[in-house]
């Protein structure tokens, strides 16, 4: 799950990029900066998404769904087996199939994958070389599509293709190349822009959830 998450939010890691190189193309970092600068103007965000698994040659090894909501620093992930809530203040982490919660407290220094490093990170300038590839039209609208390279080698992946809608400049899916050979794509529907959340969506609540043990780790 923490690979899934990982790739997920980084779903656009999309949105962390080098600017200091001239290998850089700026009308690619030109677009991802538009990608965040719109997305921060959103008060809640709430999305679905499909993860597509496959490997070198293309073969299909699986898919998952999954939503995620967010809010401020607020957040909630649910993909097949498991929940992740975030209250801005602890990580509740639900596993269904053991019908355990894991709580951790935020640490705002640690470098972990959040729904908002991934959608609205704006620091362009340390991880990944970047290019502007061709448009395309996929269901009647233009997508752009932005190739990053990381600058470390010692990744896991070698590259990540972020297709972004060009007159909506939001995220429509990331596609992640592992090592391994094998191929995630994460594909992003249903964004809802306005959507109104309460901060109760944030919170585990154990009463929802009967018989959970609680491994309480702050």
């Amino acid at each position: 799950m923490k690979k899934i998450l990982y790739s997920l939010f980084f779903l656009t890691i999309t949105i962390t990029c080098v600017s200091a190189q001239s290998k850089n193309d700026p009308d690619a970092k030109k677009l991802l900066e538009a990608v965040t600068t719109k997305f921060k103007t959103f008060k809640a965000v709430q999305a679905k998404f499909t993860l597509r698994i496959e490997n070198a040659a293309g073969k299909s090894l699986g898919s998952k769904t999954g939503s995620v909501s967010m809010k401020g620093m607020k957040y909630r992930v649910s993909i097949t087996g498991q929940e992740i809530f975030c209250d801005g203040t602890n990580v509740s982490t639900y596993d269904p199939s053991s019908k355990e919660v894991t709580i951790t407290k935020v640490d705002p220094t640690s470098n972990a994958i959040t729904p908002q490093k991934i959608f609205a990170d704006d620091s362009y300038d340390k991880d990944f070389l970047y290019k502007l590839n061709d448009p395309k039209v996929v269901n009647g609208k233009t997508i752009e599509e932005v190739e990053l390279t990381p600058i470390d080698k010692t990744k896991s992946f070698f590259k990540v293709l972020v297709q972004i809608d060009k007159a909506t400049q939001t995220i429509v899916s990331t596609k992640i190349f592992e090592k391994t050979g094998e191929r995630y794509t994460y594909s992003i529907s249903n964004m809802n822009t306005k959507a109104a959340i309460g901060d109760d969506e944030f919170v585990f609540d154990a009463k929802k959830y009967p018989g959970t043990e609680v491994v309480d780790l702050r």
